[in-house]
């Protein structure tokens, strides 16, 4: 596996982990940076100590899986294991002291600090290192600096907005409004990106570039409904991505898609897995992980891997989810000639199999089969490891287990086979997670046109490129500005599914009030269900169903969405406690 970018020699290694504990220790509140007198001395310390920024951003995890894998499986197209850190939030229950609201803002706000002990010295060092150097030290640090910001406010609202590190004697900060928040991360990235490389690929993307400077500047302007920015930006961005960045098709194993497993076992791990981060051109910006750092690993193929798999099976997609994949003709399974309940796994969009683990499939190495009535299963790493022709059996734990998937589906995506000889319960994997892709660039940028009204040729090129990849047929032409938001919609759901937007999206879109109350359904048992469950989808894409119906085959999960509460997290009660000046958010 080809080794993290950033981590130029062993020494280099070591540096960034001592800088990095070296501001753990002094980040001992979340508004609180590092304060030295002599830190950083040289361009060699700003860039580890921005080096050290870049590693921060990595160390925010549930469940020992990056935190980017775990918020799809608190809305309606993913699912945890139940619990108060994954069930609260979806039965409007969270707490003040609940550790995945608090986590975010304790990490965030130690990242900035980390940026902030490098920003507050940089103009001492300005003699001292060229002006292309110094500029872009600047400009990254600045950037990681809005990328914190940016997730801060969609999960808080207004925070307290920190431009130098805070000393321990002055740490009451009041809140920002969100809006002048999102105007500061705006003007911020007009300011730095053209001080940025176009892309850093040196350094695996790791590091920021231009494209990604532009596109966070896209997002957040998508975000803050300023349609006309952040169509601007998102256009600047791909345009500097031409011959740099592009969507990398499907490997062979598209080909298994909709088939059993007997058949073979899709994957998507040259673009989702290490070969993927090694080779593909679609990754914009990257979470890098390493094993030779310390405490630079995580556990995502462990908590989310078959039990056969090695795995225990935490994540995984809903049946709504499911439901919502398109028939291969581009159609919804309630209106495709194509769809055959009995049969439900066959002639669908292609990146249901290429994203998630169903019944009847082959998923490292096994059939995955979660139905408690097959016992065993069918073993094809003798087949893989060249020692046998014909597979093996098995004892079926994936259905025997009683911690088995909760959902009755799992993850593929963002899930390697070649991980699984060191999956455990230690924690070693050291998958690059990306952030920024090309994908979701081109739906931002088709997102912003359309919601700005602005639809040309160049709206249907961006979606269709992502729907070609996936070999479903283009959209038809001619389609009004609510038909083409349906089908962004879609392709935001699908191509976008397990990357963690869909909380956000649910949010900005103002269906959450409506899509998160009532029940979440699950095949937990791998029933077989009939065509009268799904009755339509609604203008976002969501199924709805024949609830009578639907009870014969499916488990549900209650799921309450209180309007002026639960848009947001609540700030931690610790901060609320340490602060006379921060207000806590409505409901908490």
């Amino acid at each position: 596996m080809k080794q993290l970018h950033i981590k130029l020699n062993p020494a280099l290694a070591f540096f960034i982990s001592c800088i990095a504990l070296y501001s753990c220790n002094l980040d001992r509140l979340p508004l609180n940076g590092p304060s030295t007198e002599t830190f950083p001395a040289s361009e060699k310390e700003a860039t580890m100590g921005l080096f050290a920024a870049y590693q921060s951003l990595s160390e925010l995890d549930a469940s020992s899986t990056p935190i980017w894998h775990v918020m799809d499986n608190i809305t309606d197209i993913g699912y945890a294991r139940p619990g108060n850190n994954y069930t609260s939030p979806i039965t409007s229950a969270l707490t003040t002291d609940n550790a995945l609201a608090v986590k975010p803002w304790q990490y965030h706000y130690r990242t900035i600090a980390r940026c902030h002990a490098v920003l507050d010295k940089l103009p001492d060092l300005k003699n001292d290192i060229s002006e292309t150097t110094y500029n872009q030290l600047d400009a990254e640090l600045r950037f990681i600096r809005a990328y914190c910001y940016s997730q801060l406010i969609e999960l808080y609202g207004g925070v307290p907005l920190i431009k130098q590190a805070v000393g321990l004697g002055n740490s009451n900060v009041e809140r920002t409004p969100k809006a002048t928040i999102e105007e500061f991360i705006i003007d911020e990235l007009s300011e730095i990106a053209e001080r940025l490389p176009v892309a850093q690929k040196t350094f695996g993307n790791v590091r920021a570039s231009k494209v990604a400077a532009y596109m966070l500047k896209a997002r957040v302007a998508l975000y803050s409904k300023k349609y006309t920015v952040a169509a601007a930006a998102a256009k600047m961005a791909l345009d500097l991505s031409a011959g740099v960045f592009d969507l990398t098709p499907f490997d062979q194993t598209i080909n298994f898609a909709g088939k059993n497993h007997t058949v073979g076992e899709p994957n998507p791990s040259n673009i989702f897995g290490h070969q993927g981060y090694n080779e593909s051109k679609e990754w914009i910006w990257v979470a890098e992980y390493n094993k030779a750092i310390s405490g630079n690993t995580h556990n995502q193929q462990y908590y989310g891997a078959s039990r056969l798999g090695k795995g225990v099976a935490y994540w995984g997609p809903t049946q709504d989810l499911i439901n919502s994949f398109q028939c291969s003709d581009g159609l919804p399974i309630t209106e495709s000639p194509l769809y055959d309940a009995s049969q439900p796994f066959e002639n669908r969009d292609a990146r249901l199999d290429m994203y998630c683990v169903r019944p009847d499939s082959r998923y490292m190495g096994y059939q995955f089969e979660p139905n408690t009535a097959t016992k065993t299963v069918s073993n094809y790493w003798p087949v893989l490891n060249g020692q046998s022709t014909t597979p093996g059996t098995v004892s079926n734990t994936d259905a025997s287990n009683a911690y088995r998937s909760f959902s009755g589906y799992l993850w593929r995506k963002h899930i390697d086979i070649t991980d699984f000889s060191s999956t455990s319960v230690s924690g070693v994997s050291d998958l690059n997670v990306g952030i920024f892709r090309l994908a979701e660039l081109l739906l931002i940028y088709a997102e912003a046109k359309i919601e700005a009204n602005e639809i040309d040729n160049t709206v249907y090129d961006a979606i269709n490129r992502i729907r070609l990849r996936a070999k479903m047929p283009v959209l038809p032409s001619g389609l009004s500005q609510s038909q083409l938001r349906k089908a962004l919609r879609y392709e935001r759901k699908i191509e976008l599914a397990n990357d963690g937007l869909r909380w956000y999206d649910l949010r900005r879109w103002d269906i959450a009030k409506t899509v998160m109350n009532g029940v979440l359904y699950l095949n937990r048992d791998a029933k077989s269900w009939t065509k009268a469950v799904v009755t339509g989808f609604d203008e976002n894409y969501t199924p709805l169903y024949n609830a009578s119906e639907a009870a014969k085959y499916f488990t549900t999960q209650e799921v309450v969405f209180r309007v002026n509460k639960d848009e947001l997290w609540p700030i931690p009660k610790s901060e609320i406690d340490a602060s006379n000046k921060l207000a806590q958010n409505p409901g908490y």
